[in-house]
Parts: structure tokens; sequence; C-alpha cells
């Protein structure tokens, strides 16, 4: 939710009300606030605290806005810049053929990545509290993200299988 908003109150400083240094720094704190959600889940658990869904929760997070994070924060620039500094829309991008495998297998390895980040960080929270036994409540998140990796297998080989074409525009009746 933080994440959020500060996004929205960087980028509003920054177009909205013409302050981009003041933007800019609010813009900077988005990715801090993944470094205090990791210092604070394993202060927590190492201060003795029982590892809860939440405590998985937050790794599952960690490693999903690693890398999407910043995906996010150019796709809401270039649209706040659209609207208030008055930029042009993007080209729209090539979703036909080989553009198309490429762009969805991309996709697919982004979140592959993600995943593996988010496992290896509830891992982590498994070790540092003592094992399987009492890190149990941490792995709950390891069934919904495996399961989005796989289902999410199904659109890069659907579009390998079907490509898709380049648009056909009709001939000009003039």
């Amino acid at each position: 939710m933080l994440f959020w908003v500060l996004l929205v109150a960087g980028l509003a400083a920054r177009y909205a009300a013409g302050m981009p240094r003041l933007g800019g720094l609010l813009l900077f704190c988005v990715p801090l606030i993944d470094v205090v959600l990791l210092a604070t889940t394993v202060l927590s658990i190492r201060d003795g605290a029982e590892p809860t869904v939440w405590h998985g929760l937050s790794a599952a997070y960690l490693g999903i806005t690693v890398v999407y994070g910043h995906r996010t924060i150019r796709w809401a620039d270039a649209k706040f810049a659209r609207r208030y500094a008055e930029n042009p829309p993007p080209p729209p991008p090539k979703l036909y053929g080989r553009a198309a495998i490429a762009d969805a297998w991309l996709g697919w390895l982004r979140f592959l990545l993600a995943y593996g980040i988010s496992v290896g960080l509830i891992f982590g929270l498994v070790a540092l509290v003592g094992g399987l036994d009492r890190g149990a409540p941490l792995l709950v998140w390891l069934n919904p993200l495996t399961k989005v990796l796989v289902y999410s297998l199904i659109w890069p080989i659907l579009t390998t299988l079907w490509p898709g074409r380049a648009p056909t525009h009709p001939a000009d009746p003039r």
C-alpha cells in the first residue's frame, strides 16, 4: 500500500504540482520501502516473534517488487507525463510474430526471476527461524506462487504456437 502512496505522491509532485525535486525524492523512497520491509521482517523473526503467514507474504512481495517495481514506476511515470506534461503517447507495441513470442517468454522469465527471489527469501526466513517445523507458516506462500508460475506459462506456450500475424490495412478507397 505504501508503495502506491509514495508512487502517486511522487508523480503528483513531479507533474501535477510542478515540484520535480520533491517528486524525485518521493520516487527514490519507493524502493526503500522494500528495504524497510525486509529489515523489519528479519528483525521481527530474529527477536523471537512466531513466524506467521504475514512474514511469508513480505518475502513473496519483496521478490515481486524487486523484479516489477522499476517497470511499474516507469509505466506510471509515462502515464503521468502524458497526462500532465503532454508527452506524446508511446508507439503501439508489435504484438504479433516473433516479437509477440519474445515478449511472452520474456514476461514469463521475469516472473520466474521474481519467483526465484521470493522462494529464496522464504527459505532464508525458514532457515532464520530454525527449520521447517517452525517455518511452516512461511511456506504457505509457495503454493500460490508456484501456481501463478505454472499457470502463467500457458500464455507463452500459446503465443509460440499461434503468434498472430501483422495487421492488414485495407486499401485506401480514395
